[in-house]
Order: C-alpha cells, then sequence, then structure tokens
C-alpha cells in the first residue's frame, strides 16, 4: 500500500519560502493566532474573544470619518525643552526619536471632518508617542480644536488613549488640565456637543480633564481608565480592590461613563448621538 503514502522529504533550500514575521499576531485574551489583514478587516477586534487591539490615530480617523473628509489642523506644533530635562536620555533626544519612529511630533492629531455627513472636529491621541502623554502642545492642540469647534459651531469628537501628564514638561504640563477644561466648559455654554471615546489606557491627568468632560462619555471594552495606578491605590488605601477595578465596565457599573461600545459599532453610536443632540449643522433634524 506504499503507493497511498506520501513519502516525507527535506525542502531543498530553493524551494523554502519566507513568511513574514508579522503575519500572525496572537490575541493575549484568548491565546487565539490571528492573521493581521483579518484582524484589520473586523477593525482590530478579535472575532473569538472580543478584544479590542490599540489603534493608532490614522486607523481611528479612517473608522470614525467619512472617507476623503479630514483635513489636518495644528500639525506644525511641537514641543520645546523649557526645563532642560534629562533622565536616562535628553527629553529634545526623546521627540526627536518618537518623530522619527511615527512620522509624527506629538500625541495627538487634530484636525475636521465628517461623519455620515455631520461635520465634526476631532482629535485622536496616539499611546505610542511617548505614552501618548499630554504635555504643552498635546494641551494646546486640544484647546485650538476646541476653540475652532466654538467658532465654526461643530460638535467635537475626542479619543483618547494617554498615560497621562507629561512628566519631562512638569508644571507646564500640569497646566493643560485646566486650559482644556476652560475651552470645554465655553463649549458647553454654547450647546455645542462635545463627545469623549475613552480606549484603552486612558490614565491620569488626561482623565482629570478633557476625556471624562463629556457631554457624552463612551468607552471601549476593557479599557483602562482612572487617574492613579491600581498598584498605588492599592497602597495608599491599604485595601485590595475589586476585580475588574479601572476596566471601562466596572467604570460604567458605577456611572463614570455613560456606555461601553463595540468599536465596530462606535461611528454609528456617535452618529446617532450626534443627530439627537445637535440640530447646528445644515440638514440636520
Amino acid at each position: 500500500m506504499s503507493w497511498f503514502r506520501k513519502e516525507k522529504k527535506p525542502l531543498k533550500a530553493w524551494e523554502k519560502r519566507d513568511l513574514p514575521a508579522d503575519l500572525f499576531e496572537k490575541c493575549d485574551g484568548c491565546g487565539e493566532i490571528l492573521y493581521r489583514e483579518r484582524l484589520a478587516l473586523n477593525h482590530h477586534v478579535c472575532p473569538r474573544c472580543g478584544r479590542h487591539f490599540r489603534m493608532n490615530p490614522d486607523q481611528y480617523l479612517a473608522l470614525l470619518l467619512d472617507p476623503g473628509t479630514f483635513q489636518e489642523r495644528e500639525k506644525d506644533l511641537w514641543s520645546s525643552d523649557p526645563l532642560g530635562f534629562v533622565d536616562s536620555k535628553p527629553y529634545p533626544v526623546r521627540l526627536a526619536q518618537a518623530e522619527q519612529a511615527l512620522g509624527r511630533r506629538e500625541a495627538i492629531v487634530v484636525g475636521e471632518g465628517a461623519m455620515d455627513g455631520i461635520p465634526v472636529c476631532i482629535g485622536v491621541m496616539d499611546f505610542r508617542f511617548i505614552g501618548g502623554s499630554m504635555g504643552s502642545v498635546v494641551g494646546e492642540k486640544v484647546a485650538r480644536i476646541g476653540r475652532r469647534a466654538l467658532e465654526l459651531r461643530k460638535p467635537l469628537v475626542i479619543v483618547s488613549a494617554s498615560g497621562g501628564a507629561r512628566m519631562m514638561e512638569g508644571i507646564y504640563s500640569l497646566m493643560q488640565l485646566a486650559k482644556t477644561s476652560s475651552v470645554l466648559a465655553r463649549l458647553h455654554e454654547a450647546k455645542i456637543p462635545y463627545i469623549s471615546i475613552l480606549t484603552d489606557p486612558t490614565t491620569g491627568g488626561t482623565t482629570a480633564s478633557y476625556a471624562m468632560l463629556g457631554d457624552v462619555n463612551l468607552a471601549e471594552p476593557g479599557a483602562l481608565i482612572g487617574f492613579a495606578g491600581p498598584r498605588v491605590i492599592e497602597e495608599t488605601i491599604r485595601q485590595e480592590l475589586p476585580k475588574g477595578f479601572q476596566r471601562a465596565e466596572f467604570l460604567l457599573e458605577h456611572g463614570m461613563l455613560d456606555r461601553v461600545v463595540d468599536r465596530r459599532e462606535l461611528k454609528r453610536t456617535v452618529v446617532l448621538l450626534l443627530r439627537h443632540m445637535w440640530t447646528g449643522w445644515e440638514g440636520g433634524p
């Protein structure tokens, strides 16, 4: 019966194929090995367990905005080094390395676009740029896009992903909490909607300012959201924290979020909210 068997022979050198190293990705939620292209088609959500992988600003803009409508603003702003800060390396070196790696100068992209035909001002943070930390330029960009939304009477949408205030800028970074909050207060007084979308992770000064000040606060499933980290809190209060503490579902249950939204439903949800909240756009209800 040997004719039914295929003899195993080692591949010759010219027969071997080199597979790209980044062809597959392992899901940390369920351990499934996922084909990256299929994962991208599913908006970087694991089809087996629903874990939301992190996305960059370009991916969020493509997800949320109508094709070809985005116009970037304030892209020529970049950070200085007001404190001459040095840790393991000088702060300007960190900035230069992040810019070289990502092709952008700061941890947020802001601009204008349309969501299902509704004109909006939008900002999307990039956690890859020094941990998405909020320095003076991030705060200034948020303030400027907020003032533009006020001037043009367009709703504001901000997607946050941040490790908190940028320690390399000290008090200059902390000042951004008050600056951005004051602009959002003016939007609120003008009755212009601001929708905040919190992704994994959103922590520190960003959470303590514009990320939690939305007229509606949405979050992606499983997103880590908080001010101080769980370890710091446990050491401070000397108590064990409950399971799932600082995850989006826990915050929703305790009234700090309005809704946890699957990324695949995110644009539809924001559009539905804007149509309900906003009558100031041409063609509105």
